[in-house]
């Protein structure tokens, strides 16, 4: 199976780094606009912790369930390219939950009644809602939004970051299509029934557009309520063109157009950033 290094740097692959560590960096930001981290750091703390390694067992998990899956769609990934057994990653993937469990619990009631949901729907994607038309996309854009939520939760203000959830919820939803778009190959031979697989793809990018424009209209509400002011509204516009540029871009280059709805998620969550940080300023 390959020397100790080979292994410690598969288990790293298994938890898809940059997701985990941009997943606490969520958590961070739920918990900043929902003002509440110099009122509660170390809940922060370990609010990013619990994030970070619960994410990071989710997709090593994934990566045990989906080791078929990946033999065709992803050889490169752990498993199917020998680094690390099945086995072993299921261990490894369970270390992780621990550590996120015993971070959690230092948390409000609320937040870890979001992580013991948020365990409980990992669990039912991998298991039963992966292969269902738009289900397991809706639950992964849930999972994906639900960190900012976490974040509020943890200074103990769970809806101080709900507008934000939403915003990213959706466009999650919308690069989940563009995936199972792109991974259609072996999600046939699998025998999952995909959105695109069942309604086709050029239907189901429709349905992406179309829940995007959505998000992106939905975006402007914080300013139209006053929340947040003119900087936000700058920064959360060119955010709303990237993810609408990108969501266009999938008709014709699935793969270019998740990097780009990524970095247009991004740019969102810096519009909320900075919208809360002139409100600290200026209070």
């Amino acid at each position: 199976m390959g020397t100790l290094a080979v292994r410690a740097r598969a288990c790293l692959d298994l938890t898809r780094p940059g997701n985990a560590v941009a997943a606490g960096l969520l958590t961070f930001t739920g918990a900043f606009v929902a003002g509440g981290v110099s009122s509660a750091p170390a809940a922060v703390v370990a609010a990013v912790i619990a994030t970070i390694t619960a994410t990071g067992g989710g997709n090593a998990i994934n990566d045990y369930f989906d080791r078929e899956i990946d033999a065709i769609n992803q050889p490169e990934r752990p498993i199917p390219r020998g680094d690390i057994s099945a086995r072993g990653a299921l261990w490894f993937s369970l270390a992780l939950f621990g550590i996120a469990t015993a971070a959690a619990l230092t948390l409000p009631p609320v937040a870890i009644a979001i992580a013991v949901f948020n365990f409980v729907a990992l669990v039912a994607y991998t298991e039963l809602f992966k292969g269902l038309p738009g289900v397991g996309n809706v639950l992964v854009g849930y999972l994906t939004g639900s960190t900012f939520l976490f974040g509020g939760a943890a200074v103990d203000r769970p809806f101080g970051a709900v507008a934000l959830f939403g915003l990213a919820a959706i466009a999650t939803l919308t690069r989940e299509i563009i995936k199972d778009v792109e991974d259609i190959t072996g999600d046939r031979e699998e025998g999952l029934r995909t959105l695109p697989i069942v309604i086709g793809q050029r239907r189901a990018l429709l349905v992406g557009a179309a829940v995007m424009v959505l998000a992106v209209a939905a975006s402007g509400w914080p300013y139209l309520t006053g929340t947040f002011g003119v900087v936000y509204l700058a920064v959360v516009i060119p955010a709303d063109l990237v993810m609408l540029g990108a969501t266009v871009r999938a008709f014709t280059a699935p793969r270019t157009s998740q990097r780009w709805l990524k970095r247009g998620m991004l740019l969102a969550a810096v519009a909320f950033v900075a919208g809360r940080a002139v409100v600290v300023i200026g209070g």
